[in-house]
């Protein structure tokens, strides 16, 4: 691929779309992140180890899908539910080169410090897990305060509850450094929604660029998208699915091998938005009423949001948005037609109908061959559907069904 792409850009604005879980609150991994950059400075720390820090907290939830999940973790000062987020999380990112750093601190980003000090760890992955949890669980405590912008008045309150719990969830040191950062108002006041909307991550980042290798684009994106996939019992393998079909159908199409990279990438992170649907939308069982269809129908917009600030992207951005636009203009979110919408998303869009249809559910089974021909043939025939891109897709349907689904076995042949 020769796309030219800051991979540290790329980490910070799919690090923002974890955020998109908390749904009515979606700024606590970068409140995290920015709190545990201030105690670095605190602390006299490096440039770069404060940018470490600002990056972990950024991505300390990356283990979390569920809204459900996201409430309690926000909600509870201690759920003993937390655990489970922190292996997933580690296992996410322990195989991924540019994130392995972050691996052991995130697994252990709950676990209290008495407990901690008996696990053979390194020390310094020791201080920055626990460090995480401590300010993790400040922004826990402030969160009810964000809303009213009364955060200052409950300051000390929080303050003296950290204190309270030093030796047992916190390190000593780390109680005290966070309790001399926090002592000046701007610690709080960046916190805010107008302070985090203006932050450049390059304030507390690492400024320099960090060209992505081959590989680690589409590496990340497979991350991505089994956060996104993981949310729902519905979309397990959705996104890896499409990304397999969707490139597939772009070699038998023949565009070149950089955009196929592409658009394997836009298909593995097309459905960003819908981390902020909540759980009991995306999940409810009968038809979803008109404030549900648009709560849903917002996904890819939300997605275009979150992949179009990253330069380099502007292409996959904008396919990766247009999976749900429709030949005639009645699609969303930009009501484009079918000569305005470039090929790769209109590839993109068979893609994820096709492996929607084929694709087991826990509540129904997914379409034999004849039945999912049948389909795709009757969405030529009104207009929905693109010829070429569905003769492309029938004319070996064992293997379409085999990139769209790889983990399935060999089954529903034509009736």
């Amino acid at each position: 691929m020769t796309l030219n792409v800051d991979l540290r850009q790329v980490i910070h604005a799919l690090a923002d779309a974890l955020d998109l879980v908390g749904v009515d609150d979606v700024a606590h991994g970068k409140r995290v992140g920015v709190m545990a950059a201030e105690c670095g400075r605190a602390e006299g720390l490096g440039a770069d180890e404060i940018a470490f820090l600002f990056e972990l907290g950024m991505l300390h939830d990356i283990g979390v899908s569920s809204t459900r999940v996201h409430g309690h973790l926000v909600e509870s000062f201690d759920w003993s539910g937390a655990q489970t987020h922190c292996q997933v999380g580690y296992e996410r990112v322990r195989g991924f080169a540019p994130l392995a750093a972050m691996a052991l601190p995130i697994l252990y980003h709950h676990t209290r410090w008495d407990a901690l000090q008996a696990i053979p760890l390194p020390a310094r992955s020791k201080r920055q897990a626990n460090l995480i949890y401590l300010v993790d669980r400040v922004d826990a405590l402030a969160a009810p305060h964000y809303g009213d912008k009364a955060l200052l008045l409950f300051t000390d309150e929080i303050r003296a509850r950290i204190a309270e719990h030093a030796g047992t969830y916190f390190a000593p040191e780390l109680v005290e450094i966070f309790l001399e950062a926090s002592r000046a108002e701007a610690f709080w006041l960046m916190l805010e929604p107008r302070s985090l909307e203006a932050l450049r991550p390059d304030t507390v980042g690492r400024s320099e660029l960090f060209a992505a290798k081959a590989g680690e684009l589409r590496q990340l994106g497979e991350i991505f998208a089994r956060i996104v996939d993981a949310k729902s019992p519905f979309t397990a393998e959705h996104s890896v699915g499409v990304a397999g079909l969707a490139r597939y159908l772009g070699e038998r199409l023949g565009l070149d091998a950089d955009t196929c990279d592409q658009l394997e990438i836009a298909a593995l992170l097309h459905d960003l938005g819908k981390l902020r649907v909540p759980d009991e939308v995306l999940d409810k069982p009968g038809r979803l009423d008109a404030r549900e269809r648009k709560i849903i129908n917002a996904h890819s917009f939300e997605t275009y949001r979150i992949l179009r600030g990253i330069r380099g992207f502007e292409e996959i951005a904008l396919w990766a948005a247009c999976h749900h636009e429709e030949p005639d203009g009645s699609g969303y979110p930009f009501h484009l037609v079918a000569d305005a919408t470039p090929l790769p998303a209109r590839i993109l869009r068979v893609a994820d109908i096709f492996q929607a249809m084929v694709q087991e559910r826990p509540y129904r089974q997914g379409m034999d061959d004849g039945a999912v021909a049948r389909f795709m043939a009757e969405l030529v025939a009104a207009g929905r559907c693109e010829a070429r891109l569905v003769d492309a897709l029938l004319a070996d349907l064992p293997e379409a069904r085999h990139r769209a689904c790889p983990g399935a076995a060999v089954v529903h042949q034509a009736a």
